[in-house]
């Protein structure tokens, strides 16, 4: 039974507009149109729409998504290149990881700096923010 957007939107907790997102970027296929131009989505457009969404909360770029999808249109087709993929996907969440330790590194190392409560102006955290001493 055909799906108007909204009802897709809740089905796969999409919102309205992720979903045209993902018709513009041709993620989703472009749905049929009712007699009164409504966008009517089929099981096969839920079935996409979770897989992207799938992907997205493993955090895969747009990119990765669109070749994931076209080895999912071609189940025949050799896998080889989407481990390849998911490799240099976890490479990067490790590197994000590491950036992101430094981060709180270099937060902590901020927060050091003012103990106590004091005025704004003689705050160690405003102060070294601007003076920038805190990346040095």
């Amino acid at each position: 039974m055909p799906t108007k957007i909204g009802e897709l939107a809740k089905r796969t907790g999409a919102t309205v507009e992720t979903i045209r997102y993902y018709e513009k970027e041709r993620l989703l296929p472009e749905p049929s149109r009712s007699s009164g131009n409504y966008r009517l989505y089929n099981d096969k457009h839920i079935e996409r729409l979770q897989f992207i969404l799938h992907c997205r909360t493993l955090d895969m770029t747009l990119d990765e998504v669109r070749v994931l999808l076209e080895y999912w249109d071609e189940p025949d087709k050799d896998c080889g290149h989407v481990n390849n993929l998911l490799d240099e996907h976890i490479r990067t969440v490790e590197i994000r990881m590491d950036e992101l330790m430094q981060l709180k590194k270099h937060l902590t190392t901020l927060r050091q700096k003012c103990i106590s409560e004091a005025s704004a102006k003689s705050c160690g955290i405003l102060n070294t923010l601007a003076d920038n001493s805190c990346h040095k």
